[in-house]
């Protein structure tokens, strides 16, 4: 007889439903599995800064090797960066204006009060001097992400500064750590459910059968859910049709139209990767762009564009903020959106990057890394509609920088 396979994003809210089930009905066994939630989330600290560290410094140095492409690398660039902020600004502003953490029981009292006291505040210029590591090794040491991201970005680039021999054996390098480090992450992720399932029933079992908090739960969950699909809409119905019609001087729903097959496919499988050869044909075939276009900005896209994701994070670090009750400063809530961004280089090809990159941006905003287990019950949730705003900023990428270059589209 087969087994049966469970898709790893199902596996999760398994673990989730059984999860609230055992902290509602079993809540006075929770502290002896409560330690596989630990452990979950100490593998996640542990990948974290050698993920970040070697896929930003094969990502710079590997864009880096595109300077011949000069003008269209330039103009892919900013296009992705700035629509990536966009999104990640309209999200901040959703999730300010709603608040679905503030006042809310997901987490202890006592929690919330501990971690008040550790939350030390500094200047803007403070800030800024810290990103700059005065000893790299206590930086990676000590996990001060910010610092890693800023030497990560200048290794990487200096790297393709070097002769060719040299560049290209750094690049191996670095690539091979990465592939290690994928492997180990491959294993990480596949401990998902059994993390969510201790770190959901911890946090159930808090509220101790309390009705009232478990609805209160609910409600700041399913308000967190609502803010990241109003976001994606946003950016995926007025954002970037417009670009494609201010920009592109070309009909955004005609191309929405023509792109379906691709658009649909990510927003199915949560996988802008098994959208990206029908968005490759669709763009050449359907809408007349070049080989030499969509060649270079869809893959790129695919790796450094993350619109939907974005978003997604930035709404995540605001809530979790507010649900323990730190607020945090609007520089601080731009550096989160810069964290956010460099975070998304190289990182899209990781399973379950949205996890990765919520597990830096909590880390850089001072938060505790529990409280990822928050959101991660409701991740798939999230997922369908990030992932469609991803594949569709891509696509509209491509039709902005073909028509820039003058090409003449069948849209």
């Amino acid at each position: 007889m087969k087994s049966i396979k469970i898709a790893l994003p199902w596996q999760i809210l398994i673990a989730l439903v059984l999860g609230v089930v055992f902290g509602i009905f079993c809540h006075e066994y929770v502290k002896y599995i409560s330690w596989a939630g630990d452990m979950f989330l100490r593998l996640l600290k542990m990948i974290v800064i050698p993920i970040v560290f070697s896929s930003m410094v094969v990502g710079v140095a590997s864009i880096g090797k595109t300077g011949g492409l000069g003008r269209i690398a330039g103009k892919t660039f900013a296009y992705y960066v700035t629509t990536t902020v966009v999104a990640t600004m309209i999200g901040l502003l959703f999730v300010n204006i709603l608040k679905p953490g503030v006042g809310s029981s997901l987490v202890s009292q006592a929690d919330t009060q501990a971690q008040l006291a550790s939350a030390d505040k500094i200047s803007l210029g403070e800030r800024i001097i810290t990103i700059i590591p005065d000893n790299i090794v206590s930086t990676l040491a000590e996990g001060d992400l910010l610092a890693v991201i800023f030497f990560a970005i200048l290794f990487g680039y200096f790297v393709t500064q070097v002769g060719d021999k040299s560049r290209e054996t750094l690049i191996d390098v670095f690539q091979s750590v990465f592939d290690v480090i994928m492997k180990i992450t491959l294993s990480v992720i596949k401990l998902a459910p059994y993390g969510v399932f201790s770190i959901v029933a911890k946090m159930i079992s808090q509220q101790a059968g309390d009705m009232d908090k478990l609805v209160e739960i609910a409600q700041s969950l399913g308000m967190f859910v609502l803010i990241v699909w109003i976001g994606c809409l946003i950016q995926f119905f007025v954002i970037l049709p417009s670009t494609v019609y201010f920009l592109g001087k070309e009909n955004p729903w005609r191309h929405m139209k023509k792109m379906s097959t691709a658009i649909l496919t990510a927003f199915s499988t949560c996988s802008s990767g098994a959208a990206l050869p029908i968005s490759l044909r669709d763009s050449q075939e359907k809408c007349g762009i070049s080989n030499k276009i969509a060649s270079f900005t869809l893959p790129l896209g695919a790796t450094i564009n993350m619109n939907g994701t974005a978003l997604y994070e930035g709404v995540a670090v605001i809530f979790l903020s507010q649900v323990y009750g730190i607020e945090l400063s609007f520089i601080e809530q731009m550096i989160i959106v810069v964290t956010v961004l460099f975070s998304a280089i190289g990182t899209a090809s990781i399973p379950m990057a949205g996890l990765v990159m919520l597990s830096v941006a909590v880390t850089v905003a001072g938060l505790p890394l529990e409280g990822i287990g928050l959101v991660l019950a409701v991740e798939q949730l999230c997922d369908m509609p990030r992932t469609a705003t991803n594949s569709y900023g891509d696509m509209c990428g491509a039709v902005v920088i073909a028509k820039s270059e003058g090409e003449k589209l069948t849209i």
